[in-house]
């Protein structure tokens, strides 16, 4: 029989709290002084402490401190009748299960020692996943599906040569760390790795940025400044979201593929760079280039090797692989001791659709794990972050209509896919040419 501590110097409450937790089948045991409290909590080692924070003889602040030192698991649910924000940090902080404001709902409090106890079972299932004892290897990709091991094969291949590469996929999906496993597993690892990316900076800075400049070549160029091709060295220099480069730029960038030298801005001698390049993109360049946006002449120059990243509801097989790995990696960078998921919690997140890819994974998971009162994800607070984060909460009742739906599925699912037109058709279950109709009848063009 599962046994629950009242400790309350309130009578009426204890009273009351002790008939409906018998009758529902509890062994209730009350104290209505802080220290008799601890010595029944000592004595009966009980599984849910619920505790008042204000006691006549102790702080109960303190009382949980003690109570949290006990080596047998307990789970403490804090009331109070003041709401005193230092108060409720603190007592999350030392490890208080749940904070229940007076007057008490007993509906709640039932429901608050109901999610204590089922957790407490469940943190004492097998762990599915095992504590570390160093940190985890932030360059590794988790994935055994065919569409990752075909990418694993081309890393391969390309750790032997300095060919450019090309990593074309959605946001979220991964291509940054497939550069940093392709330069790690290279023969110039030692070399630099540098990053780009080409959208976060103005225009007008970009030619300083990549090639760098002279003291004097522009106002307010007080000294010399090496560029990013520059501080590559022999190593790799990777540049993210090369479909925004501005035509101008991409002239230029062409030129130093072309001839593997560079001028600084204001410079008048050529250097010379051995840098590889890699660049990334979630734009399809192949549309970009028939639509006058990007140079067919760079386009090729960068695809020597192209690599496509597949979304990750291309790979749910790798959906639990990558739980693990993320719930290893979050314990180590937060803390935290979340080692087990509630059953139906990986249904759960093999069957979500992940529109932001493996970094929404990864998202979720941290503000689980943070959000989590015990050593276990529960199949609710999973439900409750998806729901807040869906699409679908702020769209109004008119849209709700089969046709908008069908449109917006269709243009969803072709910006997700690069508007690859084939794979869309595929994944959407009809042939190409229905795709093209539906396309036509819904006058459904990429996003400008």
């Amino acid at each position: 029989m599962d046994s629950i501590l009242i400790i309350d110097d309130k009578h009426a409450i204890l009273e009351s709290l002790e008939m409906f937790f018998t009758e529902k089948g509890y062994h209730v045991l009350t104290a209505d002084r802080g220290r008799d409290g601890l010595r029944r909590f000592r004595e009966h080692d009980p599984q849910v402490v619920i505790l008042d924070i204000r006691l006549p003889d102790v702080d109960g602040i303190a009382l949980l401190e003690q109570i949290q030192e006990a080596e047998h698991p307990c789970k403490v649910i804090m009331i109070t009748a003041f709401q005193d924000m230092e108060t409720t940090i603190q007592a999350m902080k030392l490890g208080a299960y749940d904070y229940i404001h007076k007057p008490l709902d007993v509906d709640k409090i039932e429901k608050a020692v109901e999610r204590a106890l089922y957790t407490m079972k469940i943190d004492q299932e097998p762990p599915l996943v095992a504590e570390i004892t160093q940190p985890p290897n932030p360059e590794v990709i988790i994935g055994k599906s065919d569409r990752m091991g075909k990418i694993f094969q081309t890393i391969g291949m390309l750790s032997q040569n300095r060919a450019h590469v090309l990593i074309q996929g959605a946001t979220g999906t991964g291509k940054e760390l497939i550069a940093r496993v392709i330069h790690r597993n290279s023969l110039y690892a030692r070399e630099p790795f540098v990053t780009f990316d080409c959208s976060a900076v103005v225009e007008t800075l970009l030619e300083s940025e990549l090639f760098g400049h002279e003291k004097g070549a522009f106002t307010g160029a007080a000294q010399s400044k090496e560029g990013k091709i520059a501080l590559a060295g022999n190593g790799t220099l990777f540049l993210d979201e090369i479909g925004e480069l501005p035509r101008v730029m991409q002239r230029k960038f062409l030129g130093f593929l072309q001839r593997n030298a560079y001028d600084r801005v204001g410079g008048t001698h050529p250097l010379r760079s051995r840098c590889r390049i890699i660049a990334a993109t979630n734009r399809n360049l192949t549309d970009r280039v028939r639509e006058g946006k990007f140079r067919q002449d760079l386009f090729y120059r960068l695809k020597v090797v192209m690599i496509h990243v597949p979304l990750l509801v291309e790979r749910r097989s790798d959906i639990p692989d990558l739980v693990r790995h993320f719930l290893q990696k979050i314990n180590w960078e937060l803390g935290t001791e979340i080692f087990n998921l509630e059953k139906g919690v990986m249904d759960l997140l093999v069957s979500h659709d992940w529109p932001g890819n493996v970094r929404e994974l990864e998202n979720v998971l941290v503000e689980a794990v943070v959000r989590s009162r015990g050593n276990v994800i529960l199949v609710e607070e999973i439900e409750n972050i998806l729901s807040s984060s869906s699409p679908f909460a702020t769209i109004p009742l008119t849209h709700y209509s089969l046709p908008y739906m069908e449109k917006e599925h269709i243009r969803k699912t072709l910006e997700r896919l690069n508007w690859n037109r084939t794979e869309t058709a595929k994944v959407l279950g009809i042939s190409p040419p229905t795709l093209r109709k539906k396309i036509r009848k819904y006058a459904i063009e990429p996003a400008a």
